[in-house]
């Protein structure tokens, strides 16, 4: 029988970020598949404790954090049955909701660290940890929650770095922030309906904004999202190495973001 890996300490994790090129006092959004990982002693807080190690004191982390939603389906069904199909659901509260599954389990780890500040929004919802934690989550839009002062504008303006730790290419929050900044005609938008915690009970409210699930547009190549990212890597713009056993990107923010906004109004 073949011998499980050895878990890779936090201290030796935290070197390959530094070789990768973390450096402290950076602001880093972050997406990490633990699989490509690998075991690292103490599991995704361990790999926050590494990232934290890495960045310092004066560094800050965002993490794409989401929301589990089993009412999702509800926003499928036409506007007028909507309120009626989440009547007696459960209502949207941050303080307890969990993370998206689909944002993989380091964020539903990083939400649950007492450190970590999470935005109070159903459908773009960050956490954040460091001196620019509330800084990048406090009064985040209700509407176009990806778009102008979201967190993702917060990140860039802030010089921020995007680390990609072995995630898939698909996987990219804040080229979401490039399709607002697009001049693209015709951009597909949605509305949603949540129900959320108010001060009074349940409260039904509205969210309006560009369709972040389907696409802003019908691309007949497929999901845009990796072949802009795959065309971005191709530039070597981005520093790529090993951090534990996963191929690592990491990313100037607003690099990516003015290479994705060009690459959109091009190709669309």
């Amino acid at each position: 029988m073949a011998q499980r890996p050895r878990p890779r300490t936090v201290s030796a994790l935290t070197e390959d970020l530094r070789r990768l090129g973390v450096r402290p006092g950076d602001l880093l959004m972050v997406h990490a598949s633990l699989r490509a990982v690998g075991p690292v002693e103490g599991g995704a807080d361990g790999v926050i404790d590494a990232l934290e190690t890495a960045i310092g004191p004066e560094g800050s982390l965002l993490v794409n954090v989401g929301v589990l939603d089993d009412c999702a389906w509800v926003n499928e069904r036409p506007e007028s049955e909507r309120a009626a199909l989440l009547e007696g659901s459960e209502s949207f509260d941050t303080r307890v909701a969990a993370a998206d599954p689909d944002n993989g389990v380091l964020a539903e780890v990083f939400r649950r660290r007492p450190q970590t500040l999470v935005s109070d929004h159903p459908e773009g919802r960050f956490g954040a940890s460091g001196p620019l934690a509330e800084e990048l989550i406090e009064q985040v839009p209700w509407h176009d929650y990806y778009g102008p002062n979201s967190p993702l504008e917060r990140l860039v303006r802030a010089d921020g770095r995007v680390l990609r730790l072995g995630a898939d290419l698909e996987t990219m929050t804040l080229l979401h922030y490039a399709e607002y900044l697009a001049c693209i005609p015709d951009k597909r938008r949605v509305r949603r309906h949540r129900l959320v915690a108010g001060a009074n009970g349940p409260e039904l409210r509205v969210i309006e904004c560009l369709d972040d699930c389907d696409g802003i547009v019908d691309y007949p190549e497929g999901d845009y999202f990796g072949l802009l990212l795959e065309d971005y890597l191709r530039t070597g713009r981005a520093i790529v190495g090993k951090v534990g056993g996963a191929t690592s990107e990491l990313i100037e923010a607003v690099d990516i973001a003015t290479f994705a906004t060009t690459w959109m109004e091009e190709h669309f």
